[in-house]
């Protein structure tokens, strides 16, 4: 038998498992059937996926709406322990992703953080993200999927994942489908109570951890806002708040870190959304 958890959730009493199969109740047809697939399945996806092909369009359905329910149970901030990989923008660089695992170690024996951007720019969008799904299935305690600013519709239809889609599945409906998933992705992430994981940055509408749990991430990420800032928003040399040329978000100093850090018992905030030439940066003094 294959359990997700240790204890049947509220969501596995109620449509439950029956053997080894997961029982999907399909939302998307009117009518009242069930999809089913089984671990072996999954496997199969990550196979397809790895031999640097697509999943069928019925199956990634299956696989989206089961990574939705996966999604949904987790908070806005989810806790996670170290020790953990964390890592930054994929944008369709399929082979780097698995150059990522090869390098810091395979699920479940490695935990990953994957701090969003997994679509556009690069030519294997589809691939980078079913494979990322694919693992939260398989692995749902081993790796947090955290929402970037390409997760939503208007970006990815503009930087070239909608058109991905097209082109490999002949319509628009599996970009649909990531679409749902994109809305359900995670702000955040909290290691072990110290480190903060998010996508750009911080937001002046911001103060507190806490206010980030009551932002209903369950939308198209709106175009001003706390949940927009904590998306867009940059780190600049400069002490406060200041404008940024991205049209969104804000740019934001050493100051709001630091002060950001010591409200919420923070020891480091950790980002992505910008290139780092040499894979990464740190600026000790603002604890960035």
């Amino acid at each position: 038998f294959f359990f997700f958890f240790k204890q049947k959730t509220a969501y596995e009493m109620q449509r439950g498992l029956v053997g080894s199969e997961m029982c999907i109740r399909d939302r998307v047809s009117t009518q009242s059937t069930w999809e089913i697939f089984t671990m072996g399945d999954v496997d199969k996806w990550i196979e397809t996926v790895e031999s640097g092909k697509c999943i069928e369009e019925k199956e990634f359905r299956k696989l989206c709406e089961q990574v939705k329910d996966l999604l949904i149970e987790e908070p806005n901030i989810q806790p996670v322990q170290s020790p953990v990989t964390i890592c930054g923008d994929i944008h369709g660089q399929f082979h780097d992703l698995k150059e990522i695992f090869n390098q810091g170690g395979k699920l479940p024996g490695t935990n990953y953080i994957f701090m969003g951007d997994y679509v556009d720019r690069g030519y294997y969008s589809a691939e980078t993200f079913q494979y990322l799904l694919c693992l939260k299935v398989k692995y749902p305690a081993n790796i947090t999927l955290l929402r970037g600013n390409h997760e939503s519709r208007q970006v990815s239809q503009m930087y070239g994942f909608y058109d991905e889609i097209i082109h490999k599945y002949g319509n628009p409906n599996p970009w649909n489908y990531c679409i749902g998933v994109f809305d359900c992705l995670g702000i955040s992430a909290a290691v072990d109570g110290k480190i903060f994981c998010v996508h750009a940055g911080l937001s002046p509408e911001i103060k507190t951890l806490d206010q980030i749990n009551t932002i209903d991430r369950r939308v198209e990420v709106p175009a001003n806002g706390a949940f927009c800032d904590l998306l867009w928003s940059d780190p600049e040399e400069i002490e406060a708040w200041g404008i940024n040329a991205r049209g969104a978000g804000w740019l934001f100093g050493s100051k709001v870190v630091k002060e950001f850090n010591h409200l919420n018992g923070l020891n480091l905030v950790c980002r992505s959304h910008q290139l780092a030439q040499d894979g990464y940066k740190s600026v000790s003094y603002t604890h960035l």
